[in-house]
């Protein structure tokens, strides 16, 4: 088994997908001017409720649509204490991040009477594209892909497109510059920050589903193991923007593929070190680009309706 192989890119790439739908929640909420640091949270009350409503119905699509739907609830919530109660939104993100660890830990035994780890339940398949698959040396790769693996690739041109091409994008990424400015045009500051904080939370989730119900089958107590904070370093990294945000996000899951590959080969390297590669290339990323990076001017600022 060699390190640098199709297995290679086909692991990258599913690690990186749970990085890039939390990363682009994200950057949604945070171009309105809302700070996120509740991805992580999203991401494993998502993954957590995906897995038990597909448990309970055995249909991994219902799963999905229960955990999206967590997701734009938690997104609410965000809202709430953040945007009308204008609560510190680093406190907010922090209370949601905090009760999605002890939560979900303890229903785990609640709901499937063991401690720790559910059972395995049914996964959402690849999708087999006619054609794609029989081509050679990329077909291999093709036939591992599920819809949400599409779903992410094409996110990001949808998103680019939003953002820059679109009076959606305009007014959301006014709200997050100079929100006064935007109300005095007649743009709803408040909904449109509503707005893009419920779609922050549906896309975390999505990550914390991808991570439970397309990758392993299964939850466990605390899976998502600091990969929304990941999501927000590949975002800080990709500085705001929907190009880059793709590019941080394959760099950061290929990291985490290598150190799994490197050590089902006997990579002769730290064990520790492996495992704490992802994080340090994080911290790399983050530490070399974070003074280059301009984040919106408005972001944290809570907005008074005058």
């Amino acid at each position: 088994m060699r390190v640098f192989s199709i297995g290679l890119v086909i692991s990258g790439i599913h690690l990186s997908m749970p990085l890039l739908f939390a990363a682009y929640g994200g950057l949604v909420s945070e171009r309105s001017g809302v700070i996120n640091i509740a991805l992580e949270g999203m991401m494993l009350f998502g993954a957590f409720l995906g897995v038990a409503v597909t448990f309970w119905t055995g249909s991994p699509w219902l799963g999905l649509a229960a955990g999206v739907g967590l997701g734009i609830l938690l997104g609410a919530l965000h809202g709430l204490l953040s945007i009308t109660v204008r609560a510190d939104q680093i406190v907010s993100a922090t209370a949601i991040n905090l009760l999605a660890l002890g939560v979900t830990a303890a229903l785990i035994p609640t709901i499937w009477g063991q401690p720790g780890v559910s059972p395995t339940v049914a996964r959402i398949p690849p999708v087999v594209l006619p054609g794609l698959s029989d081509l050679p040396l990329v077909g291999e790769i093709f036939a591992e892909l599920s819809i949400l693996d599409y779903v992410g690739f094409l996110m990001v041109p949808v998103a680019f497109y939003v953002l820059y091409r679109t009076p959606l994008g305009l007014r959301l990424r006014a709200c997050g510059e100079v929100p006064e400015a935007a109300a005095s045009t007649g743009v709803d500051v408040i909904r449109t920050r509503y707005l893009a904080v419920l779609t922050s939370g549906a896309l975390a989730a999505l990550g914390g589903v991808y991570l439970s119900l397309v990758q392993v089958g299964l939850f466990q107590r605390g899976m998502t193991q600091g990969r929304g904070f990941i999501a927000l370093a590949a975002m800080i990294f990709g500085k705001w923007r929907p190009l880059p945000i793709l590019a941080a996000s394959l760099l950061l899951g290929f990291a985490d593929a290598f150190q799994f590959r490197a050590q089902a080969v006997g990579l002769p390297l730290p064990h520790d070190l492996l495992l704490a590669l992802p994080y340090l290339v994080a911290l790399v990323a983050l530490a070399t680009f974070i003074g280059r990076a301009t984040a919106p001017g408005a972001i944290g600022k809570p907005y008074v309706k005058d």
